[in-house]
């Protein structure tokens, strides 16, 4: 069975042809073993493990913390892989799973240059148009053998045809062991649904640079980078990879909270990452950050990510992404120091930090919950 299916997976098959260029992707075929192709025969969702890496120099900050874009771009990697070999493991129209939306993501602990990082992806639902993936991730000390766990995501992905990339495919259906296992996926898969298209309805700020701002404000961090999206960014079809946008908002996130600090900064969380639109190859994009909330010890910065088809005057602007980021600042020795509070002006601004301070508030809520419970 297993050398059957194999065989019948030629170089000139038009997904893998597409693939060769992308290493990361053309990873998938190179590791699957025996267990892997007769699950994906079978349609049983199969653990996919990435190849390792070690944290260089260039992935990190000056403290020698690794960006939680560097992160977010590993965890994006190997959730395509695996939701891509899925939505291919049935005869049919080829395609490739893109990134709609990644669920709020907790940098459980930093990790560091030197250490290794593996990465573990599974996929837990599958609905007629998408698909659920879980993934972890660890760090590994080479020199001491010392593993811990420093992030776990959940991400969605639609199958985007190869040959139309406007039309979006069915998702071959996975077995569950339980029942419940898929009661409680569809409950996720909607209660994810009604948040992406509320947070689609209130996309409508640009972020506008202001004179001179006084300190502690919301325009004295605010940020903005803009970038032209190049062959290197995208995926087989001309489109933005999600790990590259996302490793730019985190970019402009930390900019936004070392300008409010000045200190050094790490990610503690990504709150939902929401991409509302696909961003072709040759636009230029504007990712722009702003504080909305300070705590004690921690920043909320809202980031959104806007595209411009310079190339296509059919086209305007239009919203592709946004996040809510939350950093920390850190002393030099690692610990967490107080954050200077946020001075919101206006009364957009104002009401930002209220809606902020709701959403701290409820997480705050969620996380002594979930100790209770554990005790």
């Amino acid at each position: 069975m297993w050398e059957t299916w194999v065989q019948s997976l030629s170089w000139e098959d038009p997904l893998e042809v597409g693939m060769a260029t992308h290493s990361s992707i053309l990873a998938w075929r190179i590791l699957m073993d025996r267990e892997a192709w007769w699950a994906i025969a079978h349609g049983v969702a199969h653990p996919f493990s990435s190849p390792l890496r070690i944290m260089r120099p260039d992935d990190a900050n000056v403290a020698g913390n690794v960006h939680g874009g560097t992160v977010l771009k590993m965890i994006e990697e190997a959730g395509a892989i695996i939701s891509t070999r899925h939505c291919n493991s049935q005869n049919g129209e080829r395609c490739v799973a893109a990134l709609a939306r990644v669920e709020r993501t907790d940098f459980l602990s930093p990790m560091c240059i030197g250490e290794v990082a593996h990465v573990s992806a599974e996929i837990t639902y599958t609905s007629k148009h998408s698909v659920e993936v879980q993934v972890h991730v660890m760090s590994e000390n080479i020199l001491t053998g010392t593993k811990k766990l420093t992030n776990k995501a959940t991400l969605w992905y639609v199958p985007l045809s190869l040959k139309n990339v406007d039309k979006v495919l069915e998702v071959p259906p996975v077995v569950y062991s339980r029942q419940e296992q898929e009661e409680e996926g569809r409950k996720r898969y909607e209660a994810q649904k009604l948040e992406r298209m509320e947070t689609k309805w209130r996309n409508g700020d640009i972020v506008q640079p202001v004179l001179n701002p006084e300190p502690n404000t919301v325009s004295y961090s605010q940020s903005s980078l803009i970038h032209l999206v190049g062959p290197s960014d995208c995926t087989l079809h001309g489109f933005v990879h999600g790990g590259v946008t996302m490793k730019l908002m985190d970019e402009v996130a930390g900019i936004v909270a070392a300008r409010h600090c000045k200190t050094n900064i790490v990610t503690a969380s990504v709150d939902a990452i929401n991409f509302h639109d696909k961003i072709r190859k040759g636009c230029v994009i504007t990712i722009s950050g702003r504080m909305t909330f300070t705590s004690n010890k921690s920043m909320e910065i809202e980031v959104l990510v806007d595209a411009d088809p310079v190339v296509n005057n059919f086209v305007k602007r239009y919203r592709a992404a946004s996040a809510f980021f939350t950093y920390v600042s850190l002393s030099p020795e690692g610990k967490s120091l107080p954050v200077p509070q946020l001075v919101p002006e206006t009364e957009d601004e104002k009401k930002r930090f209220e809606e902020g301070k709701g959403r701290y508030l409820q997480m705050k809520a969620k996380r002594q919950g979930q100790v209770e419970t554990q005790a």
